[in-house]
Formats: structure tokens, sequence, C-alpha cells
């Protein structure tokens, strides 16, 4: 994204991916963009029109489930102006955006050394000068690293992530009605949300000691699914089916950055996106965050007649980001606790419209 506003605007950009093509390795799951963060960013860079094309206004529904598998919450979500857009749609619609051979593909950074007015970005084979840097390479950024010394920390829970098509799986596909369900307690939960062309991705989430959840990724698909059965054992029937029938994808422990965390500005180089703020996904505001980053740090680049602009974009951004990981952290804490659903379920009846 801040590749495409800044070309918009006639600055050359380039963007190092070490990934050897956009298909290389999925996406995740799907993503609600928000009216005033992701979809102003959209409108910004003329892409509107394409994002509508591929966003999924009709599932924006949200189902609250107890461990005994009763629906306490049901809501279809229909006129809120959140749409959802899978991951891999969104990404491919910027690539689109994007002048030919903006995107270096198969290009792993070995090192960003300073030089004459800017940095050295060598990678493989290459060795090239840029006068700004702008690290968007995620949670474990290679970039932060020379801003910082502080990386994220594990939060203490888990999950497991899972895949289904809506075909073979009908009753996932039931149970998550239109949107995403969760289904909450005893420290642990379900969720699964409703994706594009047919699939549907879910999660198995609970508190475990870092040393667990390594033996948990280095351990078979059969010892995975038999693990998290186990730690659904006492759950009802027909939320376990999931554990029973899922794809299992992958383990993902929940790290973030300090709330409010910054860093000491460096002219000729900033941050944006998980890069700047990693936090858990219990906010819903982690892809929002980085396209309002870049919509504000593209103005700053671009109007900039010394470093203060962009001082000014790192101190808004971290402000920003700070409210929207004290509301991650709270999720978490809320959804992972011993109280069970009920503060869960108070969330979704005070945000829900009268």
């Amino acid at each position: 994204m801040l590749a495409r506003l800044l070309q918009c605007r006639g600055v050359a950009t380039t963007v190092f991916e070490r990934d050897a093509h956009a298909g290389e390795r999925p996406q995740g799951g799907s993503l609600d963009l928000h009216p005033d963060t992701g979809q102003r960013a959209m409108r910004l860079a003329g892409l509107e029109e394409a994002f509508l094309a591929v966003a999924r206004p009709e599932d924006q529904g949200d189902r609250l489930y107890d461990r005994d598998g009763q629906l306490l919450f049901d809501r279809d979500g229909a006129g809120d102006d959140r749409p959802e857009v899978d991951r891999t749609a969104l990404r491919q619609l910027l690539l689109d955006a994007l002048a030919p051979g903006t995107v270096r593909w198969g290009n792993r950074i070995q090192s960003i050394e300073p030089a004459e007015s800017g940095y050295c970005i060598i990678a493989n084979d290459l060795s090239e000068k840029f006068d700004i840097v702008v690290g968007a390479d995620g949670a474990w950024s290679r970039v932060r690293a020379l801003l910082s010394d502080v990386g994220p920390a594990y939060e203490g829970a888990t999950m497991v992530e899972l895949g289904f098509s809506t075909v073979e799986h009908p009753h996932v596909d039931a149970l998550v009605g239109s949107g995403k369900m969760f289904a909450v307690g005893d420290n642990r939960v379900l969720i699964a949300q409703r994706n594009g062309l047919g699939h549907i991705r879910g999660y198995a989430g609970l508190r475990l000691p870092e040393a667990v959840v390594r033996e948990w990724s280095e351990a078979s698909v059969d010892k995975l699914r038999a693990y998290t059965q186990d730690a659904f054992a006492s759950w009802a029937p027909s939320l376990t089916h999931m554990l029973d029938v899922g794809e299992i994808l992958g383990v993902r422990p929940l790290c973030a950055l300090p709330i409010g965390y910054r860093w000491s500005s460096r002219p000729g180089m900033t941050l944006l996106g998980d890069a700047a703020h990693v936090m858990s996904p219990f906010s819903g505001e982690g892809v929002n965050l980085a396209l309002a980053d870049a919509a504000d740090l593209a103005d700053a680049l671009v109007r900039r007649t010394s470093w203060e602009a962009v001082e000014a974009y790192e101190e808004a951004m971290a402000a920003r980001a700070a409210i929207a990981a004290a509301g991650a952290a709270e999720g978490l804490a809320t959804t992972f606790s011993n109280a069970g659903v009920a503060a869960v379920l108070e969330h979704y009846q005070d945000r829900s419209p009268t």
C-alpha cells in the first residue's frame, strides 16, 4: 500500500520480497477493513472499486457459543461497514496496482548498511543504495532490530490453525453462520471464520507454556491433533467435531510488542505495520493499522522538508497503535479466562447496535 501511494505521487519505490512469487505461501484468513483506516487507504490509493469487487460484505456476522455448544449470541452483521476480504485477494489487488518491476521477488535482505545520505540494501547478489528504508517486514522485523533492541514477547496463549471446506464439512459451515463464531470457556477458545471460495479458517486456542508450544510445533500432525483433542475433551461434541475433521495448518503462538512501544527515531529509516506494533488479533485492528500507517507515512514522505514530518508520523502512529494494543491485550485476557464466556458475551452485547 505504501508503494502504491508513493507511486501515485511520482515517488520511485522498490519493494524487496523474500518470497519467490506471490503464491509461494498461504496468506492466512479473512480480514475486515474499517471505514476510517483500511477503507480510507483504499480510497486514497484509487482502489476502492477494485476492493469492493473482491470484498464480502455478507460475511460480517458474529456468533458466540459456550463450551456446551449453546448459542448465546447471533448477529448477521447486515448493514455493518466492515466488509471482509481474503488476505490473498487483498495482497494480489495491491500487487496488481504497482508499476511493473516494483517488487524484487526472491530477495532476502542480508544486511542494511549506512551509506552517504541513505542506506545500502544488500540482498542476494545485489547491493543498492536508497535514501529511505521502511521496515514493513512483520512481527520479527530485521529493520526494527536496527532501531531498537525490543522485540515481541509470547503472551501465554497459542492457536492451532485449522482449515475446512464448506462442501466437505457442512456441520462446521452451519456452526459459523454468516461470518465468524467463537466458543469460549475454561481458558480456551474455538474460532471459525468464513473465507471466500468455500473455505473456513479455524483456530483452537489455549494457554500453554512456551516449552509446550515448542513441543507442539515439532509434533506430527497426528500427535498435534491428539494434543488438541485432549485439551478440549470436556467440550460439547458439536464443537470438538472441528478438531476431529479440520486440516491442521500450523501452531501459532500469540506474541506482541509492549503496549505503547516506541523507538528512537533515526533519519532515513522507519517502520510500519506489524514491524512497528505487532499485537494479538483480539482487537481486529492489525491490517487496518498497517494500511493507515501506509497512508500517513506516504503523506509524511511526500511533504517532508526535514525528517520531522516522519517523526510526527511515528508519534501519531505509535499513539494510535497503543490504543489498539491495549484493546488486544484486554481481549486476549477476557477470552482466555477462568470466568468463562460471560465477559465475552457482555462485550458482544455492548458493541451490538440497539
